[in-house]
């Protein structure tokens, strides 16, 4: 197994982490947690994605000294807070012990800190953060990005690399990018984003939504996860932004799962920036309706980004769909790690296809980015 990944995981920990001699690594997976029935597929990829994780992990110890391994049942949903044993492993006993004696880390896991709480929390991790990991792998099935556990450690100086729902296949795919011809037009596309106060988005299946952006900023996520406190996900190549809470109106028509292509779509009418009413008869639906009973704030419309990755091409897998150069995703649920307002243990990602996007500035000026899926910016 190894061998096989030998150069992807060399370009891994040298290309995107800019890893130093020294520096302590943490790589982490999840396994089947009991009461999941994965598809057949699914299942095959998630043990495959276990075995890589802890291939990555000895690699990482052999060629660099100093790195560790840890795997755990999967948590209940993508956005929800990893067991404390990972934070122990990543953030030190030190930390984690601060925390329990402030009455601050029950709060932090089931995501009701306060900010008074978060601050003070942020506080204990500076002060202690020689105790950090360095580099942190998250080869989760389950995504730990909107995570106070991930945010803390960017905090202290980490370098955070999130790579939930991976395929191994992926590392000679669309990790194979020309990452500086990726870095240089997610950043430009950011930019050309951050002159609007409003987006506007359609798309041929049928949806259509605006997002307010006023006091929001798009970033780029380009895989080069090489400065202190750096984090992104792998296979990278987005911009990214959190719309202002209560802006977002219009209709998404859904058409792909994060692992699977829906049998027929479902379209969600969203009002005052929250998902109102779902339709359709496919079994996701339910998915969608137990987490929405679970909590209102999971109806939140807490992400849009845009793909900038030309080497990514699979749409039955949401970390590479929503990275194909073109398309647009819509979150829902949490968006407090990257600028939003929204606190909840759930957050997940859908991507639409051949979209035509336009940014709207203060002026009423408007601006076309995508044209139905294509790249907009050099048209004359």
């Amino acid at each position: 197994m190894e061998e096989n990944f030998t150069d992807a995981f060399t370009s891994l920990f040298t290309v995107n982490m800019g890893i130093q001699p020294g520096e302590r690594v943490v790589v982490f997976s999840d396994t089947i947690r009991p009461g999941e029935e994965p598809a057949p597929a699914d299942r095959e990829r998630r043990l495959s994605l276990h075995v890589v994780a802890e291939a990555a992990a000895r690699f990482a110890k052999e060629a660099f000294g100093n790195a560790t391994f840890v795997s755990y049942p999967a948590t209940a949903a993508p956005g929800a807070e990893p067991p404390e044993e990972l934070w122990r492993v990543v953030l030190g006993d030190t930390v984690v012990n601060e925390l329990q004696r402030a009455d601050i880390f029950a709060p932090l896991l089931a995501k009701e800190a306060s900010e008074a709480e978060l601050s003070r929390a942020e506080e204990i991790v500076r002060a202690h953060r020689d105790q950090v990991a360095k580099v942190v792998i998250a080869l989760a099935n389950n995504s730990t990005s909107h995570t106070r556990f991930r945010a803390l450690t960017n905090v202290a100086g980490g370098r955070f690399a999130s790579l939930p729902n991976f395929d191994p296949g992926m590392f000679f795919t669309s990790m194979r990018v020309d990452w500086q011809a990726l870095a240089e037009r997610t950043s430009r596309l950011a930019a050309a984003v951050n002159r609007a106060e409003e987006i506007v988005v359609e798309t041929p299946n049928g949806t259509h939504m605006r997002f307010g952006k006023k006091g929001r900023t798009a970033e780029g996520d380009d895989g080069l996860l090489t400065a202190p406190g750096s984090f992104g996900n792998l296979p990278a190549g987005e911009v990214y932004l959190a719309p202002l809470e209560g802006t977002s109106e219009g209709v998404m028509v859904l058409e792909y799962a994060p692992t699977r292509k829906l049998a027929t779509p479902l379209t969600l009418t969203v009002k005052g920036g929250r998902v109102t009413a779902v339709a359709g008869e496919e079994p996701h639906r339910l998915k969608l309706e137990a987490k929405f009973a679970e909590s209102d704030k999971n109806r939140n419309i807490a992400e849009l980004g845009i793909g900038t990755n030309d080497r990514a091409s699979r749409p039955d897998n949401i970390l590479e769909a929503e990275k194909i150069l073109g398309t647009i995703h819509i979150a829902l649920g949490d968006n407090s790690g990257f600028g939003g307002a929204v606190q909840t243990p759930f957050h997940e990602d859908y991507v639409f296809y051949r979209p035509t996007l336009t940014a709207v500035a203060a002026d009423g000026t408007r601006e076309t980015l995508l044209r139905d899926g294509k790249l907009a910016l050099d048209e004359p």
